[in-house]
């Protein structure tokens, strides 16, 4: 449900990219930290922007949240130049960063109220609650909230003024597994209601459940966007079966031993398990511990980058300054 007064599409209107960035730079001096990226982010849509620290991601977000100026190239989100800080743009995002900082001794209801006011359509109140899951906690004190009820609660101040686009960095740090999946279905829920989510995370099975499409930014460029699967294709990444047998017999397929299993890496997998498990019952043996697995978002980002997800790298990093100025220019709005 859109909040009254916010205009929507024309009935039968193919809706504009919500991001488009073409030839994107941004240098500091001699270091050139973003290098020309190209990047269309459909709207409705949630999409991942992975790297490590230093690749440039910080610095292509805040862009685009008009928080920090381009060197170069074109930017449009929702239809505005981030660059120019008008208010008409502001007033249709939200940014979640990693730490928001309300006052602790509010009530979560006093909480969103106080963000909705700075909006002129802002979200109703109960239904932002409502979509973060806090629905139970909407009189408690956020001082009394836990860290995960907490993180909720930043999303739900991101969402007081109904934004179009909210761009959501790191959502799910420090959570608990629990806690993760929960985050995880609140994200779901922003996209029932419409939203185009912009989603940072060094957690590749969270961009994996959760992103349409994904973009990996290594050395100020973008290596590879699209969805999951794709990238693995394009990445010639096989799938890995792995097995034991008893009393070490080899397998009459082209396996390997790795860590005192075999393993076999396959473009064929449904033709690999057909032919050794019919070896298998052919023999009268069981494969112990048989696992298939197929290649995963952080299997391509590690073939991509050279490095885990979480690892920096020499580069950029956003300073605890530079996250408090974000903090204070969403609440100038």
């Amino acid at each position: 449900m859109r909040a009254a007064g916010r205009p929507g599409p024309s009935v039968g209107a193919v809706a504009a990219p919500a991001i488009e960035v073409t030839g994107l730079t941004k240098s500091y001096g001699p270091i050139e930290a973003v290098r020309g990226i190209d990047l269309e982010v459909a709207t409705g849509e949630v999409f991942a922007l992975l790297g490590p620290n230093g690749a440039g991601k910080t610095t292509t977000v805040e862009i685009l949240e008009g928080h920090r100026h381009r060197t170069g190239g074109d930017a449009t989100v929702l239809g505005y130049d981030p660059g120019r800080g008008e208010l008409a743009y502001r007033q249709r995002i939200g940014i979640v960063l990693q730490e928001t900082g309300v006052e602790r001794f509010l009530t979560v209801a006093e909480v969103i109220d106080q963000f909705r006011s700075y909006y002129p359509h802002p979200r109703p109140r109960d239904e932002v609650i409502e979509v973060v899951g806090l629905t139970e906690k909407r009189d408690e004190r956020v001082g009394h909230l836990s860290g995960g009820q907490q993180r909720r609660l930043d999303v739900a101040v991101g969402l007081a003024g109904d934004p179009d686009l909210l761009f959501l960095d790191e959502p799910t740090t420090g959570f608990d597994p629990n806690a993760r999946r929960g985050a995880w279905e609140m994200v779901r829920n922003l996209k029932s209601l419409g939203k185009t989510v912009f989603l940072t995370t060094h957690y590749m099975d969270e961009a994996e459940a959760l992103a349409d499409r994904v973009a990996v930014i290594a050395g100020g460029v973008i290596v590879a966007e699209g969805t999951a699967e794709s990238l693995a294709d394009r990445q010639h990444m096989r799938t890995r079966v792995s097995f034991d047998t008893p009393g070490g017999t080899t397998p009459p397929v082209e396996a390997a031993r790795v860590d005192g299993h075999w393993l076999i890496e396959t473009d064929t997998p449904t033709r690999t398990l057909a032919d050794l498990t019919s070896w298998a019952v052919g023999a009268g043996i069981e494969l112990d511990g048989l696992h298939v697995a197929p290649p995963t978002l952080e299997d391509v980002y590690l073939a991509l980058t050279g490095q885990p997800s979480g690892q920096p790298t020499a580069g950029e990093t956003e300073s605890p300054a530079g996250r408090r100025s974000r903090r204070r220019g969403r609440a100038r709005r």
